[in-house]
């Protein structure tokens, strides 16, 4: 994503392009003063692990005499402002701790085996504080924080006070902390996340996995996710109406009007209305609606996506207050019973796919580009249509299937009709309403207890109602896996099957003629890309299409099912792409998915072919397996075509095997005896050769091979590429069978986010991420002396046994005429490793003066409480595994006042192990590494070598536009 530039700059360059355009039929009002700023603040945030319960290892947060919740500004611990964070780690949003942490037989096996969760309190709460400016001339604006998503059960406070807590990962959520700020000063943002409790069946992650946004505007403004755009179409003229609700968070009546503006692609402006002389009184809000219309409008499809923008500005005596951007798409969409979809009046056969949202290399943590990139390779296979399995997604992903073409279930995560429920059901419709992509809403899943009976029925009529009263332009569905025919299934709009292979649909739609239906889950088919015999030793299933068991169907007996009733709307595939957790049928050590189309990191699996053939109207010819089966010389081969051709041929060493007829929505096989050389299948139409796809045995591999989808990216941060390694053998054919390992490096404005291979059975690490151990200096004693420069006692081996322990005398201005100056000293233990970190002592002010030895040598001199505290890079001579001494030498710290307290502490030693290079084995030939930009411009090279091959680089350019 390009960093955010301010509105007021975007609608400048906007009206001035509009002011010359002669083909302009309208014209945009004057947007340059609006006080609206959208900014990202996913950058430079601190990051240490918590704990669930020991409280010595969560920061001490909730201890101290008054809570949080009992005194506002009375966050402590973490949670302080004054928290000395600068031993945690540095780094930028979206993040996934889980990824991060090894697997384990104890961890959840439907999240993939990541050692999180109950069983791992040490690794599942997650601190986050972030450090901000904000201008003394933001005084008096509305300044809200806003957060996408944090996976989970997040708290949030600001300064030291408490905002709100958010039990679900997949809300995004906003806190208005305008009364909260230090305006020309810095500001401290603090987010504890909890994952001990799961909220799905599927990987999750954990933290803060979505982008931060820091809003602002004036106190009179358009809410966030507040207006809400609806269409029309009839004799080629879309109705739009807008509508946009408008608060006054100010103490005063603001009379003010409202301009709201199309534009088009192109950025031509199509209508405008202006609504005036509004008036709200204080902490009101108003929805303005509009009425506009546009002719010979262009509708959004999934082959010609096109979008519109309004734009909704807020003006005052004349001034621009507030202006707001709103994506929308103008189209029509349609159930049939009898007929399925259509959309802009044309069927639609629903080609879909179910996918979670996580991503090998970094789990939930997606770059922008990343969410793209999953659309367009599901496009690929002739997929229009996303299922968002089983939660509200990022926006990003919307964005995405908005922009690309791409028809969208979004769905709710819990079913229920309790105020809880029906305002998460809110929350999600009201983000999601404007995008085009979105057909349907779902209210739920599987909800075994409830599906099938009376209960089940009432809590869906209430919610698909509450639904309707929010957004009454979409259908709304349910996935039941169940029986029909009772339950949900008698009052859903769109009845959604899951595995028509024990549910009979046609009796259904007999019993319930009006009712409209697809499916929400067929085909769950298993199997691991590029494998073509079943090793259940090693967790590995061929790639050939079948069914799991008799509650199941293959993928091609799922599709002719579907395909051939036109009733049903059509079907989605359980998955799309694979995903961490359920390795149906298997469990430890496997980790991930065996059921999509494609694997975690997006390579094909044969069955993307299989759609592609029926899905696509592109010439389609794909033969399985690959043709290296030394040993098996003289054996018989299952081979395999998918292909949409009439009829297909195959040919073994140039010499023909046959030609047969393809039937609609099949496959083609032949059994084969194996002779090294090249496999070749021929598609015919009508008796013309029109493609053809081969196979050839390969030699033993002797190169590192890297490609990418893009060789050039924004230097912005956020851009990204993805890079595909695999071994090629003399001849430059890909090693299908190659497990190489390859080690990666970098260098350039570039860093590798992670990396994997698509195997469910892998154990590898997906990120390299450097270790951070922090060691504290506890149990400080202290000795008198008459001035900061004693000798004797800041020495290495000093016998400090008969010492007091420090701070037993009250530190006020008694004591401080008493006492000249004080020797602290305390020992601290170093690990056996020590010598391969890099230490840096944290420093914080015990005294007014003090001066800073540790093992007998001075790092500090003349250290005063005005500095604040220090940073101090310890040479590796300096330390020493086992113990340690740290010695101060301070004027006493006294306290201001008879109530207030001093500091006790000296602050932590930080050492910083560097993470080991990132590498990953091939499977099947292939592994996936992701390079994002740092921010600067420049040629960044990524490396990779295997033991006994030849080595690779590619390179990426990062250019700041």
């Amino acid at each position: 994503m390009l960093t955010k530039i301010p509105f007021f700059k975007i609608f400048y360059f906007l009206i001035l392009f509009l002011i010359i355009s002669a083909n302009s039929i309208a014209q945009l009002p004057n947007v340059s003063g609006s006080k609206r700023e959208h900014i990202s603040i996913d950058n430079d945030w601190r990051f240490a692990l918590g704990h669930a319960y020991d409280v010595s290892k969560d920061f001490y947060y909730g201890t101290g005499g008054f809570s949080y919740l009992a005194k506002t500004g009375y966050g402590d611990g973490a949670a302080s402002a004054e928290f000395d964070d600068r031993g945690w780690r540095k780094l930028d949003l979206p993040h996934d701790w889980a990824v991060e942490q090894s697997f384990s037989p104890k961890g959840s096996f439907s999240h993939g085996s990541k050692a999180i969760g109950r069983n791992f309190p040490e690794a599942s709460v997650g601190w986050y504080r972030k450090t901000f400016a904000i201008p003394a001339s933001d005084l008096g604006k509305h300044i809200s924080i806003a957060f996408d998503g944090v996976f989970r059960n997040s708290i949030v406070w600001v300064n030291g006070h408490f905002l709100g807590t958010e039990p679900s990962g997949y809300h995004g959520f906003e806190y208005n902390i305008s009364e909260y700020l230090n305006y020309g000063g810095n500001n401290v943002i603090a987010v504890r996340a909890d994952v001990t409790m799961e909220e799905g069946w599927f990987y999750e992650g954990a933290g803060i996995y979505r982008h931060v946004w820091l809003n602002k505007t004036d106190q009179l403004h358009i809410l966030p996710e507040g207006t809400f755009v609806t269409t029309t179409v009839k004799d080629n003229v879309a109705g739009v109406t807008a509508t946009s609700a408008i608060s006054n968070d100010s103490e005063k009546p603001r009379s003010f009007d409202i301009t709201q503006t199309i534009i088009d692609d192109k950025g031509k402006a199509l209508a405008a209305k202006n609504t005036t002389g509004v008036v709200l009184k204080p902490f009101a809000a108003k929805d303005i609606k509009s009425l506009l219309n546009v002719s010979n409008p262009k509708l959004w499809s999934l082959d010609m996506p096109c979008l519109y923008q309004l734009i909704t500005t807020v003006e005052e005596n004349g001034i621009v207050l507030d202006s707001y951007v709103t994506t929308f798409g103008i189209r029509t969409i349609r159930f049939d019973a009898n007929e399925g979809f259509f959309l802009n009046g044309e069927h639609v056969k629903i080609q879909g796919t179910n996918n979670h949202q996580d991503h090998a290399g970094v789990g939930v943590a997606l770059p922008d580009g990343l969410q793209e990139f999953r659309i367009r390779t599901l496009k690929g296979m002739g997929c229009n249509a996303y299922r968002c399995s089983h939660n509200p997604p990022t926006p990003e992903l919307l964005d995405a299937c908005d922009r690309l073409g791409m028809l969208v279930i979004d769905e709710n995560r819990l079913m229920g009709t309790t105020s809880t429920q029906l305002n998460d059901l809110k929350r999600m419709i009201t983000r999601d309403r404007n995008h085009p992509s979105i057909i349907s809403w779902s209210i739920g899943n599987e909800e075994w207890a409830i599906e099938g009976n009376i209960k089940g029925a009432r809590i869906a009529a209430t919610m698909q109602a509450f639904a309707k009263s929010v957004d009454s332009t979409r259908y709304i569905t349910a996935a039941i896996s169940g029986g029909i025919g009772w339950g949900i299934s008698t009052v859903i709009d769109v009845l959604g099957y899951n595995y028509v292979a024990t549910k009979n649909t046609d009796e259904q739609h007999k019993k319930y003629p009006d009712q409209f239906s697809w499916g929400t889950e067929e085909g769950s088919t298993v199997a691991s890309r590029g494998i073509y015999e079943n090793d259940p030793d090693r967790h590995q299933l061929a790639a050939y299409d079948r069914k799991q068991n008799d509650f199941f169907y293959s993928l091609e007996q799922g599709w002719k099912h579907y395909a051939s009733r036109p009733y049903l709307a059509g079907m989605f595939i359980w998955t799309g792409f694979d995903y961490r957790g359920e390795p149906t049928p298997f469990g430890w050590p496997s980790v991930g998915s065996y059921f999509g189309m494609v694997d975690a990191c997006g390579f094909p699996k044969d069955d993307y072919y299989y759609l592609k053939s029926w899905w696509t109207k592109q010439t389609v010819v794909h033969i399985l397996p690959h043709w290296n089966w030394q040993g098996k010389e003289g054996q018989e081969i299952r081979v395999c075509t998918y292909s949409n051709c009439d009829e297909v041929e195959l040919l073994l060493n140039k010499k023909s095997l046959g030609k047969k007829t393809m039937e609609q929505n099949g496959h083609l096989e032949w059994q084969v005896k194996y002779q090294p050389g090249t496999l070749q299948a021929v598609g015919y139409n009508k008796g013309i050769k029109v493609g053809s796809d081969m196979v050839k045995t390969t030699l033993p591999p002797v190169q590192v091979k890297l490609s990418a989808n893009r060789k050039a990216i924004r230097a912005d941060k956020k851009d990204m590429a993805i890079i595909t390694v695999e071994a090629d053998d003399k001849n430059n054919l890909r090693v299908p069978t190659a497990q190489n390992e390859a080690t990666f490096s970098i260098t350039g404005p570039g860093k590798i986010l992670g990396v994997g291979n698509g195997d469910p059975t892998s154990l590898e690490a997906d990120k390299y991420v450097e270790r951070i151990d922090l060691v504290h200096i506890d149990t400080l004693k202290e000795k008198f002396v008459d001035d900061l420069n004693p000798k004797a006692e800041v020495a290495e081996h000093y016998n400090d046994s008969k010492w007091q322990n420090a701070f037993m005398d009250t530190r006020d201005d008694e004591f401080g005429r008493k006492v000249k100056a004080i020797v602290y000293r305390a020992g601290f233990n170093m690990p056996a490793d020590v010598a391969a970190a890099t230490a840096t002592f944290f420093s914080k002010n015990i005294g007014t003066v003090q001066n800073i030895f540790i093992n007998g040598k001075e790092i500090g001199h003349q250290i005063k409480v005005a500095d604040l505290n220090t940073d101090f890079k310890l040479d590796a001579s300096l330390l020493h595994p086992g113990n340690n001494t740290l010695a101060i030498v301070a004027t006493p710290l006294l306290k201001a006042n008879i109530w207030a307290s001093v500091n006790t502490d000296p602050g932590l030693i930080q050492l910083v192990y560097p993470p080991a290079p990132y590498k990953r084995k091939l499977f099947s030939g292939y592994a996936q590494v992701i390079v994002q930009s740092t921010g600067q411009p420049g040629t960044i090279v990524l490396k990779a070598s295997s033991p006994g091959l030849k080595s690779s680089a590619f390179e990426i350019t990062a250019a700041e536009k």
